[in-house]
């Protein structure tokens, strides 16, 4: 038989080579179609009885051929549900000639990349019940399309509560400005400062390049401020920049705190300079080793606009932020902002607030807090002495140090591991002085808890 055809689902054909025996070509015909991608992950394939009879062939030729794949893991087989291509056959050899940073975007089998929590941990339950209840008791006048441009009461009194008992911001719900995320209110604060114009900025030399591209478009020029084990070298600032954006509690990515001497002395720059300070409490909520350290903002509520969001104490989708702003300011933000520029929907703002003043929020972040700090404890535990651990008192992602020279070919590493990660090399400011450490920033809180034990697996595997 030197050829045989077969079709099935998608215009899909099987060649079964000449000279290599019908069970031989039938599989190697199937796996070169799942490594190619020619056979998409979860595809079903025919069953063996069925695609026996288009081949014209014995059905246990076939059998033989599926349980071979099978053992191989380019197939899975279950009761009830056929024979299908394994999530995990993907073309390996497409994969590593892609650049390491663009694998990392490209959405492999396990993911470490930092800024997500565990999206399977969003509390739906409780979130329904916060919905039922908030959609109750709405007033009529909620259903319109919103008198205050500052966002619903209800959130802004209940944010003015929780901000000032966890975190320790001085606030007052006619100064609490909600905005859809964090880049949002970055976009309308550097608005505000071109409108003073402000020409440049300090930002954290490690910090993320979609926040400095926002500034960037925005007009302003970003010069790098010197990160180190006490976070921002706030001592470093002088007269030039009109504001600093700073991540005090937890600085991303390195994970360092800022000291108290560094918070000082940012709060006297930014009075003796007239300069603004912008404080990103991304992931102000979870802290394991440590107490916790209280929002900047506190220093001087007239110096600094604290900016927070639920998308890692819930999630980045309900695109929900707030700013504290100082009362000099909020004019200017309120006229950035415009009468056209409408946040997240009012519903979704009195959910929030129901579920913030019911208790809810607070009994899902005590225990996401404890699944973070075991998932924390496992990370350490799986790589053990190979490589240092930095960073891990507190948030959501961890830095591991590498030898000198190596991020590059262990980022590769897992990309054949079907493992996206993050280099620390990747948060650099270009303009930096200092050369970038070889690290990676691994994410654990990304991964849901089903794929936990096989992402931790995956990073093992990769690292040197």
């Amino acid at each position: 038989m030197k050829e045989s055809w077969a079709t099935f689902g998608a215009d899909l054909h099987l060649d079964l080579s000449a000279g290599r025996g019908l069970r031989a070509g039938l599989t190697e015909a199937l796996r070169e179609a799942a490594r190619s991608g020619r056979l998409a992950a979860g595809t079903l394939l025919p069953s063996s009885r069925s695609l026996a009879a288009d081949l014209g062939i014995a059905r246990n030729t076939v059998a033989e051929a599926y349980a071979e794949l099978v053992a191989e893991g380019w197939l899975t087989a279950r009761q009830g549900s056929g024979t299908r291509v394994a999530e995990r056959a993907r073309p390996r050899r497409a994969a590593a000639a892609v650049p390491v940073r663009r694998a990392a975007r490209r959405g492999l089998t396990y993911s470490l990349i930092p800024g997500s929590p565990d999206l399977s941990g969003f509390p739906r339950a409780a979130w329904l019940t916060a919905a039922r209840r908030a959609l109750a008791a709405a007033p009529n006048e909620a259903f319109g399309y919103g008198a205050d441009g500052r966002g619903r009461p209800e959130l802004r009194e209940a944010l003015t509560g929780y901000l000032a008992r966890a975190r320790g911001v001085y606030a007052d719900p006619d100064r609490i400005v909600l905005c859809a995320g964090f880049g949002h209110a970055l976009t309308l604060l550097a608005r505000v400062l071109r409108a003073r114009r402000v020409r440049e900025m300090a930002v954290e030399a490690y910090g993320l390049d979609i926040h400095r591209d926002l500034l960037t478009r925005a007009g302003l020029r970003t010069r790098p401020l010197g990160v180190d084990g006490d976070g921002a070298r706030t001592g470093e600032l002088t007269a030039g920049p009109g504001a600093v954006l700073l991540t005090p509690a937890h600085q991303f990515p390195t994970g360092a705190a800022l000291t108290p001497a560094r918070r000082a002395a940012a709060v006297d720059w930014a009075r003796s300079t007239g300069g603004l300070i912008l404080e990103d409490d991304y992931d102000g909520e979870f802290r394991y080793d440590r107490q916790p350290v209280g929002a900047l903002q506190g220093l001087d509520p007239d110096r600094v606009v604290y900016l927070g969001t639920a998308s890692k104490s819930l999630a980045p989708g309900l695109r929900m932020g707030w700013m504290v702003v100082p009362p000099g300011l909020l004019d200017e933000v309120m006229a950035a902002k415009g009468p056209g520029d409408r946040t997240s929907s009012a519903l979704d703002q009195l959910t929030l607030a129901e579920f913030i003043t019911s208790g809810a929020y607070d009994r899902h972040v005590r225990g996401m807090r404890l699944r973070y700090r075991r998932r924390r404890d496992e990370l350490v535990a799986a790589v053990g002495d190979r490589v240092g651990v930095s960073g891990i008192a507190a948030g959501l992602h961890a830095v591991l140090d590498l030898p000198a020279g190596t991020e590059r070919s262990v980022l590769q590493s897992a990309a054949w591991q079907d493992l996206s990660l993050e280099g620390l090399s990747a948060f650099h400011h270009p303009e930096a002085t200092f050369p970038p450490r070889d690290a990676l920033v691994v994410g654990y809180g990304t991964p849901p808890d089903s794929a936990w034990t096989p992402t931790l697996a995956a990073l093992s595997a990769a690292l040197p």
